[in-house]
């Protein structure tokens, strides 16, 4: 069997099969090395993650995953008394809840590759005109997120990650590295654009090749086919797959 490497978060995972989405990228690399799980789960905090831990990552399994990026933030940092308050999560409760993730995925296994991934920068004007567009007339005037509170949350999402000794991506960071992030990585202020899937695939294919995850350096399953003998091509699969 292949190893798995799952990608567990929010709808910004959810949606990283779509055309030019970090987990498309990441299955291309990983073809025939690993098989990438995508759990993304739209609208999804912390705190409903956690009920899903036992579903997605049972104890016990004989085969759990071999990576798995943990990508949450973005809906916990939703403000108070704003339009998205529902899905807010207090930063103390946000930092304890990926805690107990982190450590569920380690009593699945020891060995697990865990990368903690920051919630992204956001564009509150972006985000406004997204409101707009959606609601009109009743969108709210304030927007139900800003970039100083989601930083707020990244660098403690970074914090638990050295805490528990496990990698990290601090996506909010990096973002704004380039000038114009806002337009450039973001659709509608939050979610991301091609080239923003592309700043999160370069930053976790970054911590797999420093780990032991490099695609090059991993075997495929199944010889390739110039390796078959058209003569006898069950020579080859009986001297590397019996």
């Amino acid at each position: 069997m292949r190893p798995q490497i799952v990608l567990f978060g929010d709808s910004i995972t959810e949606q990283s099969f779509r055309y030019g989405g970090w987990g498309a990228s990441l299955t291309d690399t990983y073809s025939r090395k690993a098989d990438i799980v995508v759990r993304g789960y739209g609208g999804y905090t912390t705190r409903w993650a956690l009920f899903l831990l036992h579903h997605i990552f049972p104890l016990g399994s004989t085969t759990p995953p071999v990576a798995t990026t943990v990508f949450f933030g973005a809906n916990d940092a939703a403000l108070l008394g704003r339009t998205s308050e529902r899905q807010h999560v207090p930063l103390e409760e946000y930092k304890e809840n990926l805690r107990k993730i982190v450590r569920h995925l380690k009593e699945c296994s020891p060995t697990m590759l865990i990368v903690l991934i920051t919630p992204p920068p956001i564009d509150e004007e972006g985000r406004q005109i997204f409101a707009t567009s959606q609601y009109g007339e009743k969108a709210m005037k304030l927007p139900e997120r800003t970039n100083e509170v989601s930083g707020i949350y990244a660098k403690e999402c970074v914090e638990v990650a050295k805490e528990l000794g496990v990698s990290s991506v601090n996506l909010w960071s990096k973002m704004q590295e380039t000038e114009g992030w806002q337009k450039k990585f973001l659709s509608d202020g939050l979610h991301l654009t091609p080239d923003g899937n592309k700043v999160v695939y370069e930053e976790v294919v970054k911590v797999f090749n420093g780990a032991w995850l490099s695609a090059p350096d991993m075997p495929s399953d199944f010889p390739h086919h110039s390796e078959i003998d058209p003569q006898n091509p069950a020579k080859v699969f009986q001297e590397r797959c019996l």
